[in-house]
């Protein structure tokens, strides 16, 4: 799970580092086919891409033995957080390959084939990797969550033209990374991408879009989402070798959130800043129902 989310961190600090420039017209999409965009675009693409597998097959698949391609089935770990996990990615990661193409002046078409499917080949090649690995194995249950977050972007965009669904994350500091820091992480760095206690994912419907006839604000989203609490080992048997008193369960939170792509501005790098905080939930008031059917309030949730 860090290795995945890590590519999309360095992807969020790249993109932030170069918005601090402040130029609106480098910002601005090119109406027509920009050469040098576009094969900018694709020699960085290529380039992060190529190095990122390199680096993690030196570095993490190093660790352990290797081994003949082979599957495994760990679609019943983590309460299938880690299936989000690779869907979110893959969504926002063909969502940037996707924006980043249309700033070259590609055509849609080609945007949707080459772009929106960059973090399914991306992270179909990592699984490869873990398939050569004695560690882990080919997990299918990854590449369906792979093939479902690209196919919520390209799906959307041949049927609407527009992101009227999105998924988003928050995070809340869980604790229980205390109790096992080699798999929950150690500290707020690490947490952020391995605890998934802490972890909220979001379908964040934006509601003018489906009425656009109403006075509702352009900008205001419905959220639903989905945690999980007391998880300490993926595995359920494992955990309660390990850690017999700590029970298990699942939230699920209803919320509202906010579309931040929605919001009128004349700056162009403006837009370009909401566009990549806003795979982030806004913090708003929740209802959450636990595993045992409890609702909860919050009157802030993040």
């Amino acid at each position: 799970m860090f290795k995945l989310t890590t590519v999309l961190s360095a992807l969020f600090l790249t993109v932030v580092t170069v918005a601090q420039t402040n130029n609106n017209s480098f910002f601005k999409p090119s109406d027509t086919l920009n050469t040098s965009r576009r094969n900018a675009v694709i020699l960085t693409e290529a380039s992060v891409a190529s190095l990122s597998i390199i680096g993690l097959n030196a570095l993490w698949y190093s660790d352990y033995e290797r081994s003949g391609l082979h599957s495994t089935n760990d679609n019943s770990e983590w309460f299938k957080m880690d299936k989000l996990g690779h869907s979110f990615t893959a969504y926002q990661l063909g969502r940037f390959g996707a924006q980043a193409l249309d700033w070259s002046g590609v055509s849609k078409e080609k945007q949707l084939i080459y772009g929106a499917t960059l973090g399914f080949s991306f992270l179909t090649a990592v699984e490869v990797l873990d398939g050569f690995s004695e560690e882990w194995g080919f997990s299918w249950g990854d590449f369906t969550a792979n093939a479902a977050g690209a196919g919520l972007y390209i799906g959307q965009e041949l049927l609407w033209q527009e992101q009227r669904v999105q998924l988003k994350y928050s995070f809340n500091r869980s604790g229980f990374a205390n109790q096992n820091p080699n798999k929950l992480g150690q500290g707020l760095a690490e947490e952020l991408l391995k605890d998934y206690n802490g972890q909220t994912y979001w379908l964040s419907v934006n509601l003018q879009s489906f009425f656009k006839e109403s006075s509702l604000p352009k900008w205001l989203n419905v959220a639903v989402g989905y945690g999980v609490d007391g998880l300490l080992y993926g595995n359920a048997e494992l955990q309660a070798v390990h850690f017999p008193n700590q029970e298990r369960s699942q939230q699920f939170y209803l919320s509202l959130d906010v579309d931040l792509t929605r919001i009128k501005t004349n700056s162009t790098f403006l837009k370009q800043v909401f566009n990549v905080i806003n795979v982030i939930k806004v913090p708003f008031p929740t209802l959450e129902i636990n595993g045992k059917g409890k609702l909860n309030g919050h009157l802030i949730y993040f």
